[in-house]
């Protein structure tokens, strides 16, 4: 007699439930790139949406309790000069974010407590090495401000934004990295290339320590390690069906698994959680999400459910555990772009009865604190990130988690590049820039923001507050108008297009009518002819006579 064991996981019941539309985002215009990248980075403090913006690149942060409808003049963080390709929000502070754009240029930016009053053009460090565009920007998990970035210059550099120099540069890739990600202490880096194949380096000395081909299909696949060193890669095979595989790092090219999922498109993007061991697949223009269990036993990983949705996504974002709600035993969050301009926030849950704290499903977190310095990581020291207990430093407020730390900032003491004209023979000296309070040294970027943003002499704080309110209106009014000049364009073409319809049968008529009058013409003419010889014949007989 044969029988089917189920088999056992606290995770098999996990469901997903979409919040109530006035509790999402709307009326957010959402990126129209083509390149492959989420569009969407979230921690606990700010959801941030890459979106559609004329005359450069920008994307909007929101706080998460500014929900329904945002307006379309609100302030937006718009320094590029080209469309912003990759977002991702620095690990260890909360109001640090890095963009990568098409104009070449890696921006990192500080954004107040409270979110955007107006909008922001000033970064707080500009990373200028890339020859072209800059679609990838990763954090490292444990050391604090070294961020990788890569383009499609076929290049990828290690960055120290605390000072603005370069730690690390890795040009052995022939063709577009499609993806990078750190291992669980950063000492590893996994990444993946057009060529289809998956290299694992040093990301302190850029050599290549093992490689193998991925998948083979020539379309974009990505690879993630997970938190005990395995790597979780999604591509596509020959005949573009989407798969998924697991590896091991000393044997990349003999999978573990590799599973044909279905045929798309769609460029799947793995979500993962490393306290759960759950990965997401998320497609691009797909309508669900799919999750898995990764586990020791075979067949190691274990599909669990799909949460299905009606709409496509464009985007998608995944909240950090810090962020998510323990009170209703919330494992996971989702902030999903459709292309009808919502932003739908997705809930993933364990069914338990109980009210109190599940330590089973909460073990000890990533912390917003780093690890290690910059300087300690590239001399080759290596630390696991720092966790905490949910339990211990956690308060929900309006369904997320507060820091409890002092607000930090991020201080830049950037150097002066060498190559640049204007600082010939002033290389040695090195303009520092410090936001907020916590920095030190150099002169302070905050000091910078306070003065700029303190009453000009003459000008009152209440004047300024008027300004803004001002632009605020004129940019509205600019809203509607463009708008209105809309309607009457397509006003204008309907008209012109009924006229072209009507053309051909008024041409008709006119022809008809013409014919008809030459014909008349013809008439009268003859019997103008007739009368005028009457009239003559009469004159000669009157003239016999």
């Amino acid at each position: 007699m044969s029988f089917r064991v189920v088999r056992s996981s606290k995770f098999r019941h996990v469901y997903g439930q979409a919040l109530k539309r006035e509790q999402c985002y709307d009326n957010i215009r959402v990126s129209k790139s083509s390149w492959d990248s989420t569009f969407c980075a979230v921690n606990p403090k700010f959801l941030a949406i890459i979106v559609e913006s004329a005359g450069g690149g920008a994307f909007i942060v929101l706080p998460h309790n500014k929900v329904g409808r945002i307006a379309a003049d609100h302030p937006l963080v718009g320094g590029h000069k080209g469309p912003v390709l990759d977002i991702s929000w620095c690990p260890h502070n909360d109001n640090v974010i890095a963009s990568g754009s098409e104009d070449c240029v890696v921006k990192v930016w500080q954004i107040p407590d409270g979110g955007l009053s107006r909008t922001l053009t000033e970064p707080v460090v500009d990373l200028v090495f890339h020859q072209r565009r800059v679609g990838l920007v990763v954090w490292h998990p444990s050391a604090l401000n070294v961020l990788l970035t890569a383009g499609s210059d076929n290049q990828v550099v290690i960055w120290n934004v605390g000072t603005g120099e370069i730690l690390v540069h890795i040009d052995s890739h022939p063709d577009i990295v499609y993806s990078a990600c750190f291992n669980w202490d950063g000492s590893k880096l996994v990444t993946t290339c057009k060529d289809k194949k998956i290299r694992i380096y040093d990301p302190r000395t850029g050599e290549v320590e093992s490689e193998a081909v991925c998948h083979e299909g020539s379309k974009a696949t990505r690879a993630i390690f997970l938190r005990h060193g395995l790597i979780f890669t999604t591509g596509f095979n020959r005949s573009s069906e989407r798969q998924y595989s697991l590896r091991a790092p000393d044997a990349l090219s003999d999978p573990i698994v590799m599973v044909e999922l279905d045929t798309s498109n769609g460029v799947m993007f793995p979500l993962y959680d490393p306290d759960t061991n759950l990965i997401y697949l998320c497609g691009k223009g797909d309508s669900v999400i799919r999750y898995f269990e990764v586990t020791p036993e075979p067949p190691f990983v274990h599909y669990i459910n799909t949460f299905q949705t009606p709409d496509p996504q464009r985007g998608i974002g995944m909240m950090p555990k810090r962020g998510c709600d323990v009170t209703t035993c919330e494992i996971s969050k989702f902030y999903r772009l459709n292309n009808n301009g919502l932003c739908q926030v997705i809930s993933m849950t364990v069914p338990r009865k109980s009210d109190l704290f599940q330590e089973d499903l909460y073990p000890d977190t990533l912390a917003e604190d780093a690890a290690i310095t910059a300087e300690k990581w590239i001399m080759g020291e290596d630390a696991d990130p720092v966790t905490f207990s949910l339990k211990d430093r956690v308060s929900i407020v309006q369904g997320g988690y507060v820091s409890q730390s002092a607000t930090k900032s991020l201080s830049v003491s950037k150097k002066a590049n060498i190559l640049n004209k204007s600082a010939v023979g002033t290389s040695k000296s090195a303009s520092s820039a410090t936001l907020g309070s916590g920095g030190g040294g150099g002169s302070s970027a905050s000091n910078n923001n306070s003065s700029a943003s303190a009453p000009i002499s003459g000008i009152t704080e209440k004047d300024l507050r008027d300004i803004t309110d001002e632009i605020r209106k004129l940019k509205a009014i600019i809203v509607k108008h463009e708008n209105r000049i809309r309607a009457l364009e397509a006003t204008i073409r309907e008209q012109e297009e009924h006229a072209e319809s009507a053309a051909p049968k008024a041409n008709n008529t006119t022809t008809s009518s013409s014919s008809n009058d030459t014909k008349a013409t013809s008439d009268s003419n003859n019997t103008n002819k007739e009368d005028a010889n009457g009239s003559a014949a009469t004159t000669a007989a009157s003239e016999d006579v």
